[in-house]
């Protein structure tokens, strides 16, 4: 079987933990067991969160002050090779004989997107009122006050329309490597006037990337992995329900946090509508169970298509 699988957060950093390098690369040697038991006798692609990461090489390009803040799309790509590097290092120990290759990946959004109008996505530090004043006025970013919290950045989050590098991770896969890519859905980018891409000052949300990339590779099988046991009706109630099976159609993700579960339930859904095939959502602490169907949300097809 081809498998794509979404990492949460939580795969690298747990809630409320400091971003160091060594919280990380435990998390991700405890995680790893679980991949690697899918990944026996199956081709697997994963992709990957970015968030905290992102939001830390802001900190530090702001920091120095010699030069401009680099451009998100840079730092997008900067965060694909250190995180990547960091699951690959782990999931290795646990596969010694397979290949395993990360790639620093692309994804096209559409410039008119609508998303580009409103943007949503808080990235980078706090500032206060009179920086981001300055800072909005400089550098034309769009402020948001959070409070008690301070001000803070957001962009746009287009949805992904199709990944560069497509080819590359098929050739890869055929010749018998696990493949990391898309982290944090890809650097998103626009057709530029003349040819070629530019990156764009956005992020993308890596649950959609990850099930437009199973899509486009005729995946048998979406798993997006998080740090709950799967979608519940009535979440955070004392009348709690684990969902376990739902068809597509059903699955609507306006009806779930639109920073957390919403988008993972659309994203399995666009999935399992168009594949025809099975997505799920479960717990990365029991991703081998989730593949297997014995816990987590599965979201079928309504009509099973073939490819």
């Amino acid at each position: 079987m081809r498998i794509v699988v979404a990492l949460g957060g939580n795969a690298l950093l747990k809630r409320g933990e400091p971003l160091t390098a060594e919280n990380q690369r435990r998390n991700m040697r405890e995680a790893a067991g679980q991949l690697a038991a899918i990944a026996k006798g199956h081709e697997l692609v994963l992709v990957h969160g970015n968030g905290p990461q992102v939001g830390l090489l802001a900190l530090e390009a702001d920091a120095y002050k010699d030069v401009p803040s680099y451009p998100l799309d840079i730092l997008g790509a900067e965060s694909q090779g250190m995180i990547g590097y960091v699951i690959a290092q782990e999931l290795q120990a646990e596969l010694a004989d397979r290949s395993i290759a990360t790639l620093i990946t692309r994804t096209v959004v559409d410039g008119e997107d609508p998303a580009f109008q409103t943007p949503t996505k808080p990235i980078g530090p706090v500032y206060t009122a009179e920086q981001a004043k300055e800072l909005a006025s400089a550098r034309r970013w769009h402020m948001v006050d959070e409070g008690k919290a301070g001000w803070r950045r957001v962009v746009a989050s287009p949805r992904p329309r199709e990944i560069v590098e497509l080819s590359a991770i098929s050739t890869l896969l055929a010749s018998g490597a696990m493949v990391i890519c898309a982290g944090g859905g890809g650097v998103p980018v626009i057709p530029r006037e003349g040819g070629g891409l530019s990156g764009v000052e956005a992020v993308i949300d890596k649950d959609r990337a990850a099930a437009l990339l199973a899509h486009r590779l005729k995946a048998d099988r979406l798993v997006i992995l998080t740090d709950v046991d799967g979608v519940f009706a009535g979440w955070g109630t004392p009348d709690q329900t684990l969902i376990t099976e739902i068809k597509a159609a059903e699955a609507d993700g306006s009806g779930y946090a639109a920073g957390s579960m919403g988008p993972k339930v659309e994203a399995a859904a666009y999935f399992a509508q168009e594949a025809g095939k099975t997505a799920s959502i479960g717990s990365l602490s029991r991703a081998l169970a989730v593949f297997e169907g014995e816990a987590g949300t599965h979201i079928t097809p309504d009509a099973r298509r073939d490819g």
